[in-house]
């Protein structure tokens, strides 16, 4: 049997012509970009010429990106550096935030200088952006603010252009993890108020170990790797010439064909939505499904039964890629800490199931027939 592949808010395939513009920065193209001779000016142009391509995409200054390992190290680096040298003793946080970010708060937020809050959230598990604008109207140190653009288990998408007006108003540091929405959404960084945004390469069908972080122009952080003068002086070490290659390629791509996809991939999970609802009796789904979403991520729940607590592993004996949360922290027993946030209800299974340009309706009623079956 085939594999069917519902899992890419974990990770995308690689596009060819992802892998066809990498391979010669694998191969003939080589050359260490510091280095002063021809191999090393090579590199160096293709690394530039992608911090371009990809500055204009978003629209911004090639001077604010900076090529990073990816979405955890980009969060890292926001929230440590707005507390480092940026003046930030408070952190405004929720509770549906990535690993990446809520692990990181927790590790700065607890000391005696430092402290830390989540804003509440609404029924449907959006961020409720009235309750962070009392909480900033109330703290008298200065703020940090670290919210997701998306949620990459239920989909739910923070309205950033608020959030960052919110926190203009207040002269809090605003950075919001992009990771499930860079290569997804038409970014415009000059218009959005955010100073930190970070994003992840293997998302939209390119590399893996490959992000970046975006710092605003209006603030000046120190280096985050000490070590080396890459990436003018704030990153030490050798960069990965062909991840970053890879990175703007895929991002090329993915904006070039956006209104497409984004359209044909919406249609796949209403698709879904329905298929499910006529085959499945008490299914719900997690969040804002059919709001302010994710057009890639449908959160479904399942009545538990004996059968449905096993789904995620019969899914994977019948060749069906699926998560119950983040692929982060798969392999790891424990429930998900944004379903426990959104609908806490034991007497029900969840199953993320999130698609790409690559799926197909075949595919959403193969997998409807084998969850029918297995529950």
């Amino acid at each position: 049997m085939t594999r069917i592949y519902f899992d890419n808010a974990a990770t995308t395939p690689l596009d060819r012509e992802v892998l066809d513009a990498m391979l010669p920065y694998m191969t003939t193209n080589f050359g260490n970009p510091s280095s002063i001779y021809s191999y090393g000016r090579e590199s160096r142009m293709a690394i530039e010429n992608a911090r371009k391509s990809v500055a204009k995409i978003l629209n911004t200054h090639p001077g604010e990106i900076f090529f990073t390992s990816g979405g955890t190290e980009s969060n890292n680096t926001a929230i440590s550096s707005a507390i480092r040298d940026l003046g930030c003793r408070h952190i405004i946080s929720s509770a549906v935030e990535h690993h990446a970010v809520l692990h990181t708060v927790e590790h700065y937020g607890g000391g005696e200088e430092m402290s830390h809050s989540n804003v509440k959230l609404l029924s449907n598990g959006h961020v409720d952006l009235d309750d962070l604008d009392m909480q900033l109207a109330a703290q008298k140190k200065r703020c940090l603010v670290s919210l997701m653009h998306a949620n990459n288990e239920i989909g739910n998408l923070l309205d950033i252009d608020k959030a960052g007006a919110i926190c203009k108003k207040y002269n809090a540091i605003f950075h919001s993890d992009c990771v499930q929405t860079v290569g997804h959404y038409k970014m415009d960084l000059r218009k959005t108020p955010v100073h930190f945004i970070s994003a992840s390469g293997h998302k939209f069908h390119g590399p893996k170990g490959i992000g970046l972080l975006y710092v605003n122009d209006n603030i000046k952080i120190k280096p985050f790797l000490f070590g080396g003068g890459q990436e003018r002086n704030m990153r030490a070490g050798t960069e990965n010439l062909y991840g970053i290659v890879g990175f703007a390629k895929a991002l090329e791509l993915a904006m070039t064909n956006y209104e497409k996809d984004r359209e044909y991939i919406q249609s796949l999970k209403t698709y879904m939505i329905g298929k499910l609802r006529a085959a499945i009796k008490g299914v719900v789904f997690n969040g804002d499904a059919e709001g302010r979403c994710l057009y890639t991520v449908l959160s479904a729940a399942f009545p538990k039964t004996e059968k449905s607590e096993m789904i995620l592993f019969n899914l994977d004996i019948n060749h069906i890629c699926v998560s119950g949360g983040s692929a982060c922290s798969s392999g790891a027993d424990i429930g998900s800490h944004v379903i426990q946030a959104v609908n806490n209800n034991p007497n029900l299974v969840t199953v993320r199931f999130s698609l790409s340009k690559h799926n197909t309706k075949e595919e959403v009623d193969a997998v409807v027939e084998k969850v029918k079956e297995l529950i």
